[in-house]
């Protein structure tokens, strides 16, 4: 049994009486152990104040290294996990690169267990790809032991695409949300979303929402501030979507990123009733230009709508477009602004009529003159916001267009697979 009494020391004897404290401190954690057991725990206590424990070599242990798949495994699904385990060790590096040089293949990224006895891989593989594992890990004495295995994913029978946007490097407008557009519908939406990151500077609060196009049945997944973004902020996008299966083994092939720069906040608010569209730049009018939008069996759509992308002159079909009223013109200028069709553009052969700032005389755009057209086509950037009040029609949908503005940002959230 312990006691508290000892001899007197001189006061040089220092070492002596802190090793004696270290005693009483440990007395209740090695309260259960033997007598023999604590005098060899207060030899190591009264040893590590003065240099480093260390284990002898012949007394250690070897470590060793477990991983799965191992090579002799049969060809592995993309998703499925790597683990790496070391037994009387810990493991100090494991790498999962796929074979061959410049290999665009994913990188596969993993975790530690906090003991650091055990690794698992945290995101999925490119199909049909080899790839090799090193483990290395130390035992107690400091031996250290390297493990390999080389495996296969199994190729992928179905695939899907994804298209980015915007551009990298692009310099976009205020509404642009970052979006991510899928050639086949996506089932498993949240291990789709899991794989995305938006990074931003200045931060800025955003929410990924899922979202389908009307018309063309395009699914997307885009990320929207929660209010415009402000000017000059830089976006980044990371999204580690090779081997991810999104639905019936129909798997996405590529990780994809991009980054763009927040440009001029421009918002041009157009006025139905009053048959104008005011033009803002940084917060100040710079013009206001007499239109003619929708007439009454074809109105404009209501709501905020996001310019999508313009062209000097584009061919437009009432065929195109569904409209009964048949037409087919080559119209300058073109601002497009939903999928559905609707532009903001000049119309050159309604100059002279009276329908500019009058009347809505068109088949659902918003038309202006000519020189007008060419004032506002200079300007507009993907990414402008064009707001439209006044009409008979509906608030464009979400997913016609970047129509995600038209939702309050917490159901906007709501879209969310993660939510």
């Amino acid at each position: 049994m312990l006691t508290r009494s000892s001899p007197p020391t001189a006061p040089h004897d220092s070492r002596k009486r802190s090793s004696v404290l270290l005693s009483v401190r440990s007395l209740r954690t090695l309260s259960t152990l033997t007598v023999p057991a604590i005098a060899v725990a207060l030899l190591a206590g009264c040893q590590s104040a003065s240099k480093t424990a260390s284990v002898d070599p012949a007394d250690a242990k070897p470590t060793r290294i477990t991983i799965t798949p191992s090579s002799d495994t049969a060809a592995i699904a993309p998703d499925a996990t790597v683990k790496v385990t070391a037994s009387h060790g810990t493991l100090t590096t494991v790498r999962v690169v796929p074979d061959g040089a410049g290999s665009q293949a994913a990188t596969v990224t993993g975790a530690l267990s906090h003991s650091k006895s055990s690794w698992r891989s945290t995101r999925t593989m490119t199909p049909g790809t080899t790839y090799t594992v090193e483990a290395t890990a130390t035992n107690a004495a400091g031996k250290s032991a390297v493990q390999h295995s080389t495996f296969r994913t199994r190729a992928a029978q179905q695939t899907n695409g994804v298209t980015v946007t915007p551009s990298k490097g692009s310099t976009v407008g205020i509404g642009q949300p970052v979006s991510l557009a899928f050639d086949h519908p996506v089932q498993n939406k949240a291990a789709v979303e899991r794989t995305l990151s938006v990074s931003t500077s200045p931060k800025t609060e955003g929410s990924w929402g899922w979202t389908k196009d009307p018309l063309t049945g395009i699914e997307r997944v885009d990320w929207r501030p929660k209010t415009y973004w402000h000017k000059d902020t830089k976006v980044t996008l990371r999204a580690h979507l090779s081997g991810v299966n999104t639905g019936d083994s129909r798997y996405l092939r590529r990780d994809v990123s991009t980054t763009f720069t927040i440009g001029t906040p421009r918002i041009s608010k157009v006025d139905i009733k009053k048959h104008t569209m005011t033009v803002y730049e940084d917060g100040q009018k710079q013009k206001t230009i007499p239109i003619s939008a929708g007439q009454p069996s074809y109105p404009t759509w209501n709501g905020t709508l996001v310019v999508l992308d313009k062209a000097p002159m584009v061919n437009m079909t009432s065929e195109s477009v569904g409209i009964a009223d048949p037409y087919n013109k080559d119209v300058p200028w073109a601002v497009h602004l939903t999928t559905s069709g609707t532009y903001a553009h000049a119309a050159p052969w309604n100059e002279g009529l009276g329908y500019f700032g009058q009347s809505n005389q068109s088949h659902g755009c918003v038309g202006m003159s000519l020189a007008d057209g060419k004032w506002f086509y200079d300007r507009a950037t993907r990414g402008d916001i064009v707001e439209i009040t006044g009409s008979t029609h509906a608030t464009v949908s979400t997913g016609n267009g970047f129509g995600d503005w038209n939702l309050p940002y917490p159901s906007w959230q709501k879209l969310s697979a993660l939510r």
